[in-house]
């Protein structure tokens, strides 16, 4: 989402008046073979939300989430209604699977043999290796991500020529191996989120429970959360929301920047079946970024100077994005 000036989310923002602050995963190795969803939840997503308030001295902030972080975010929604906690105002997600009921083309590796596959790797390593979930996902697309640069760089003997999507595709991440076994299990095999079987530290996660408002965001062509999934998800989340589809993929459909060739398809009403509902949006030209600039204005309370940078218990360090992304 800040990939490059002018193609960057965070920018546009920025300059819609948003103070903004943004977190990275970490990438692990196997002395984090314990860590599970839990602690992402609690110990990344929680904490950072706090840490916005105490700089900010805000009672509440507007949260966002893209692919598994909007999945994070739902838990944590979930969490906080159950606990009559209204700290998060307003939620974005974006390409963000809650219903997994039917996972798309990803379903075809939701198998036991793999699944077991994915066991052995993880039960020698700790982790599951970003290269592994890279290779996945780009035989999704084996057309487009991975025949296409085989025959151009291995049989032809030509570069790629500098694309920042790309440079940031192939930035893999480690996953340890209770945060796979607790996504594989609890949320693709168990679809916890939906049939309300899903607890974090002994709350229930019950989705029509959440009432903050959401603006969601699914693209036409994303090979890993089809948009008609993301769209039953939608339907599940008690609170006021509004769904987009929009043009492009599961990265373009979000590093999508107003341009004349970007399309987005929006409806007041979320009807039981996602192709009736497209057949009742209105397709407009232009980015789903303009609509939730405005939408997110309506949510963001009256416009003041900026809070400085840092605060005691989070002092400022380095100058965004921060020295972390040079190791």
């Amino acid at each position: 989402m800040d990939l490059a000036p002018g193609r960057s989310l965070l920018e546009w923002a920025v300059r819609h008046g948003h103070t903004v602050f943004t977190i990275s995963y970490r990438n692990i190795d196997g002395g984090f073979h314990d860590v599970g969803l839990e602690d992402y939840l609690f110990r990344g997503l929680l904490t950072a939300c706090d840490a916005v308030r105490d700089i900010t001295g805000a009672e509440q902030l507007n949260l966002i989430g893209a692919c598994n972080g909007g999945t994070l975010a739902v838990m944590l929604l979930a969490w906080l209604a159950a606990g009559g906690d209204e700290r998060v105002h307003s939620a974005t997600l974006l390409n963000t699977s809650i219903d997994f009921s039917d996972p798309g083309m990803l379903g075809a590796f939701c198998d036991d043999h793999t699944l077991h596959h994915a066991e052995r790797l993880m039960a020698r390593r700790g982790y599951l290796d970003g290269h592994h979930l890279a290779m996945l996902f780009d035989l999704l697309r084996g057309r487009d991500l991975f025949w296409h640069y085989l025959t151009r760089g291995w049989l032809m003997g030509e570069s790629p020529p500098p694309f920042d999507i790309l440079t940031w595709n192939n930035d893999v991440m480690n996953v340890a191996a209770a945060t796979q076994r607790d996504f594989l299990h609890g949320l693709c095999l168990e679809n916890g989120l939906v049939e309300g079987s899903l607890r974090a530290s002994g709350r229930p996660l019950l989705l029509d429970r959440v009432r903050a408002d959401v603006f969601m965001v699914a693209a036409r062509n994303d090979h890993l959360v089809p948009w008609q999934a993301a769209y039953r998800g939608a339907r599940t989340l008690g609170g006021d929301v509004r769904f987009v589809l929009t043009s492009g993929g599961h990265v373009a459909g979000l590093v999508n920047p107003p341009r004349p060739k970007v399309r987005h398809w929006t409806a007041t009403t979320l009807s039981a079946d996602p192709g009736q509902w497209l057949a009742g949006a209105e397709a407009r030209s232009g980015s789903w970024w303009e609509p939730w600039a405005d939408w997110l204005a309506e949510r963001a309370g009256d416009r003041q100077a900026p809070p400085g940078m840092g605060s005691a218990a989070h002092p400022a360090t380095d100058p965004a994005p921060g020295t972390y992304v040079y190791h």
